[in-house]
């Protein structure tokens, strides 16, 4: 048999390049996003106690009604924006799945879609499979802020949406109040959909403040939001999160939502309906990580790697550029075999693989993986 590939030119993911050579080497794995410690136990008891209690069938399609009630009144309290838990919230199979089924549903072929780059790996393949073009703004190391005057000359006609991720994975920057009116401003009087990518909204340092889009009108009546309870609460395994967007906009993600994975895993929607009303479950999250970023960053003070603090996301990236000229892909192989630490390589989101030096590691650890990879990172000169 022969066939065309529809997506010729995706290779292997980084992170699981990355995490397979971590275990080839008996490497310290701070590659890939995702916490080495338990989620909190009441959490999986109320798991349990929902299959226990025989919620192991189907779920409704747009999700349990008590859940989004509660996804609701969180959006509400954080951020004083309303969405009906009837027909504008929806529960996915993960933010990866939301931003898939969103994109498969509003991008038609030739249509364009501004990415920001680096870039989480999962927006362009489903842009390509969707027959849209992917207009990249490349943004500069090592703030990483947006240049929206070259935003906006990129802006056209055949614009269809605009991806946004704040905190952003993997610079760790985040979306000011300055950014989202810039946003605001440019897409208003047009019908380009926002899609913003949120999934560490409770993971923000040194008191700032996530922007949602939902916070700004004009930007909320165009915008799909994509989160995670997976990153929030130390469950990433579970695959569950929640979309929300306006009547008219959810209504077309539903289309496609039903016949894409029409509902999620039961079990864990009850559970999360009765842990989301307690909200210390996730207003806490922002001193927990900042004490694992301040650890990690004060441990390899000393060295000739070079940072600024994350302000969002649990990533933290530094620049090695005093240490070796290699590229890198080639600086965190080697990382991995001569040392026993996996990082990701930033030049793998980049445009034309621009390489800035950089890796990033997560520190969604415990303390004494933190303190061991800081070990090794302080022998590197």
């Amino acid at each position: 048999m022969q066939h065309t590939s529809k997506l010729p030119n995706i290779k292997t993911t980084i992170f699981t390049v990355m995490s397979d050579l971590a275990q080839k080497h008996q490497a310290i794995n701070l590659s890939q996003g995702f916490p080495n410690f338990e989620c909190n136990s009441e959490l999986r008891e109320l798991v349990t106690k929902a299959m226990a209690d025989g919620f192991n069938q189907y779920a409704p399609m747009p999700g349990v009604f008590e859940l989004r009630n509660e996804v609701s009144k969180k959006i509400e309290r954080l951020y004083d924006a309303y969405y009906h838990p009837e027909n504008e919230i929806t529960i996915t199979a993960g933010a990866t799945q939301a931003i898939f089924t969103a994109i498969s549903t509003f991008v038609y072929a030739y249509d364009e879609v501004i990415v920001f780059k680096p870039a989480f790996d999962c927006y362009e393949p489903a842009i390509e499979l969707s027959g849209g073009n992917v207009i990249p703004i490349q943004l500069k190391a090592p703030e990483f802020d947006v240049d929206w005057i070259e935003v906006e000359r990129n802006v056209t006609t055949k614009t269809k949406m605009i991806i946004i991720n704040t905190p952003h994975n993997p610079t760790g920057r985040i979306f000011n109040e300055k950014d989202l009116f810039e946003l605001q401003r440019i897409t208003d009087g047009t019908n380009i959909i926002v899609l913003s990518d949120e999934v560490y909204e409770h993971i923000i340092f040194d008191g700032l403040k996530h922007q949602s889009v939902c916070k700004f009108q004009g930007l909320k009546s165009r915008s799909i939001i994509a989160t995670s309870f997976g990153k929030t609460f130390h469950v990433t395994g579970w695959k569950i999160g929640y979309c929300c967007a306006p009547k008219e906009l959810m209504d077309e993600f539903r289309k496609v939502h039903q016949f894409n994975v029409f509902c999620v895993h039961q079990p864990s929607q009850i559970a999360f309906t009765e842990y989301l009303k307690e909200p210390k479950h996730y207003l806490r999250l922002n001193d927990f990580y900042q004490q694992k970023r301040d650890l990690f960053l004060d441990l390899i003070g000393d060295t000739p790697f070079k940072f600024i603090p994350s302000q969002g996301t649990y990533f933290q990236n530094l620049d090695y550029s005093e240490i070796t000229d290699e590229n890198d892909v080639d600086f965190s192989i080697r990382l991995v075999s001569d040392y026993g630490l996996a990082s990701i390589p930033l030049s793998e989101f980049n445009v034309d693989n621009l390489d800035f030096k950089t890796l990033r590691f997560c520190f969604a650890k415990n303390d004494e993986t933190l303190k061991r990879a800081a070990e090794i990172l302080n022998k590197i000169k």
